[in-house]
């Protein structure tokens, strides 16, 4: 329970482990931010094999989300303590029993997430980071857009105009706002569809949400010729542009939302966190923070709590021997009526 108490705290309410040495010291625990630290650490390389079923779960499926995250690890052989390091996240499985899983990496190439989905085929849904265009050209994998991304470009751009009142009253007539208005229509639609099935939700889009797309790649093809390139807008049309065919495939599957945002999602509790401890000093430590956070991320996507979640594991964990036992200890498999009350 204590093991849970301090993963919860660090990973899910933020708490450095500097603080939380502060707070039992004034219980009148001697517990040192180093001792706690090890104790993470441990704890990360004890679960791994669940990491595994996670990752075999998740590529068994044929719709994932995948994004990375700056993530600062002071101790790594051949690089600066200043350097980035990443930290990546894949969202998939059953849409009733999400799956959550994140992997540190000292580095952001493509062949990170090529590695992290080796075998899997279906449907892979990115922001337009070009490192993941070789993945994305894998056989059996079809690489899906992101609409908020593009939508996010326009607004940007629209942002980026100015603040002054003369530019507020025209900003309706501009190409950016043009732009985000159709966009919208899109998300309107999507809005009214967000609790059919994914058939419905085909249809639908098939229905009214081409006829949207359509227009808006007339409007792009008439106004790429007339925006400055190197304008805010121009960009903003030219990564739209880019992103057309891999954003066009949500006509494709009604299971694919229109954007990435539950994987960003995912990522939040992590950049939360990252702005309370700040950076990882080890390697160790890094694996050790990505494995915790996957479990309690896929814990709560789950409606588990994450501390009567932890708890459980940890008391079971040392007992379980054989594939099917740990399988059992998957936030996704657990027995809710398992876990103790606190």
């Amino acid at each position: 329970s204590l093991l849970a108490q301090v993963a919860t705290s660090k990973y899910v309410d933020g708490l450095p482990l500097y603080r939380q040495e502060k707070i039992f010291e004034r219980l009148g625990l001697d517990l040192s931010r180093a001792t706690l630290a090890s104790w993470m650490v441990r704890m990360g390389e004890l679960v791994e094999p669940l990491m595994e079923g996670i990752r075999a779960e998740i590529r068994a499926h044929d719709l994932v989300q995948c994004d990375e995250t700056p993530f600062q690890v002071l101790k790594e052989p051949g690089k600066k303590p200043e350097s980035p390091s990443y930290l990546w996240v894949l969202r998939g499985g059953k849409p009733d029993h999400p799956l959550i899983y994140y992997e540190y990496d000292p580095s952001r190439s493509g062949e990170v997430p090529k590695r992290l989905l080796r075998g899997f085929q279906g449907y892979l849904q990115t922001d337009g980071y070009e490192g993941y265009a070789a993945v994305g050209r894998e056989p059996g994998i079809v690489h899906v857009g992101c609409w908020a991304h593009a939508r996010r470009k326009f607004d940007e751009a629209l942002r980026g105009q100015g603040s002054r009142e003369s530019t507020k009253k025209t900003a309706k007539h501009t190409k950016a706002r043009q732009a985000l208005a159709q966009i919208q229509e899109l998300y309107a639609i999507e809005r009214r569809v967000k609790d059919a099935t994914a058939a419905e939700r085909h249809r639908v889009r098939q229905e009214r949400s081409k006829s949207v797309i359509e227009k808006l790649r007339a409007w792009l093809d008439d106004s790429l010729i007339s925006v400055p390139p190197q304008s805010l807008t121009g960009k903003a049309m030219a990564y739209l542009d880019r992103q057309w065919p891999k954003l066009i495939r949500v006509l494709e599957d009604g299971r694919i939302p229109l954007d990435t945002n539950l994987v960003e999602n995912a990522i939040r509790p992590f950049v939360v966190g990252r702005k309370g401890w700040l950076f990882a000093d080890t390697m160790a430590g890094a694996r050790a923070s990505a494995n915790l956070y996957s479990l309690i991320e896929t814990a709560k996507a789950n409606g588990i709590e994450p501390w009567r979640y932890l708890n459980h594991l940890f008391e079971i964990l040392p007992t379980a021997t054989t594939p099917e036992e740990i399988e059992a200890l998957l936030p996704q498999r657990v027995r809710r009526d398992a876990l103790r009350p606190y």
